[in-house]
């Protein structure tokens, strides 16, 4: 089993000879600084070394002209207990996910639990007791954004309200439950909404048994925010998951995989894909880390072109569609892994001087 939460501070952190600098925000994808000053797990300078408060760090890495940027966001995930997912009955997926450089992942619901409860008190148990217990327990260190109950029928407001008092944030996939139909999505995505808490709606084909066929009439009648988005036509809006485990099995890559498809297939920059799975779920989803700033959570990920690629430089090599490889994670301003043991070896890894 992963290691839980650990109550080490980092206590001052400087990264410095950072060679590209990915700050998650679309609006400005590339920072000019090569270095990252960190007090207590949070980002406190970011800029040019030589204009800096370096001094007295207690750890000091050399990024040796990698890429730094956010740690990746994985938006959508069905996690259950601990770093074990019943799905494939494999332990350890979470932190496996952790060296392909995630350091969040948001439930999407807990719905892979056996024997999962579908009475209105049970569902709401459930929800709560997972909000709780990822709360208390992060797998290699993620930072895992659980307790997303899945919809009955029978629900009624005062549900939503206890369950946001309770701490719950997220509602699991509409379309999961026995609530199929739009409009009695809507008026429950009204209430949840109304208390604070976000939705998300599963679309196209039944993706495990008992779900259903969540067409686009459904999606937009459960005013699923996809409107919204297409209204907008704004790219700030584009956030990327990977539904693991899922019945294809655990993809620890999954998300560095999708930001290359995307950038090689859809001719989109690479640094603007890594902010689709950085800051943007970052904004949306209100959570004090996926930017380069100061303030947020030093939770990062150090990245170079993967031994072997045809690219010049790391993003090239992602435009080109091959996946980076990891040099080094860090959550909290504390390093979770080295040499990544699940991507591709990177071309040079940075090195912790002391």
């Amino acid at each position: 089993m992963a290691t839980s939460t650990t109550d080490e501070a980092s206590g001052k952190v400087v990264i410095k000879n950072i060679g590209l600098l990915l700050s998650g925000d679309i609006d400005q994808p590339i920072l000019q600084a090569d270095t990252i000053v960190i007090l207590d797990g949070l980002i406190t300078a970011v800029g040019r070394f030589k204009d800096l408060d370096t001094e007295s760090a207690k750890t000091v890495i050399d990024a040796r002209q990698t890429c730094v940027g956010p740690g990746l966001i994985d938006s959508h995930v069905h996690p259950v207990f601990g770093d074990w997912t019943p799905r494939q009955n494999q332990i350890g997926w979470i932190d496996s996910t952790m060296n392909g450089g995630v350091t969040t992942m948001v439930s999407a619901g807990e719905v892979h639990l056996p024997g999962r409860p579908k009475d209105i008190v049970g569902l709401k148990a459930l929800a709560i007791t997972a909000q709780r217990a990822f709360s208390n327990f992060r797998p290699g260190g993620v930072k895992v954004i659980a307790g997303a109950p899945i919809i009955e029928k029978g629900m009624t407001e005062h549900d939503f309200q206890e369950l946001a008092a309770a701490g719950v944030t997220l509602l699991g996939e509409v379309g999961l439950g026995s609530v199929k139909a739009g409009y009695e999505a809507k008026e429950m995505v009204a209430w949840a909404r109304k208390y604070g808490i976000q939705s998300t709606i599963h679309t196209g084909g039944p993706s495990v048994p008992g779900s259903s066929l969540i067409d686009k009439d459904v999606v937009l009648e459960a005013d699923a925010a996809a409107k919204a988005a297409m209204d907008l036509k704004c790219p700030h809006r584009v956030i990327l998951g990977t539904d693991g485990p899922a019945g294809s099995g655990v993809q620890p890559l999954g998300m560095l995989r999708m930001i290359a498809l995307l950038s090689s297939l859809a001719n989109i920059p690479a640094e603007l894909v890594f902010c689709f799975a950085t800051g943007n779920t970052a904004r949306i989803r209100k959570l004090n880390c996926g930017l380069i700033e100061v303030g947020r959570a030093a939770d990062l990920v150090f990245l170079d072109r993967a031994q072997g690629t045809s690219g010049r430089t790391l993003l090239e090599s992602v435009q080109l569609g091959d996946i980076p490889g990891v040099g080094m994670v860090m959550i909290d301003g504390l390093v979770r892994c080295g040499r990544s043991r699940n991507t591709p070896p990177a071309t040079e890894v940075p090195v912790v001087e002391h």
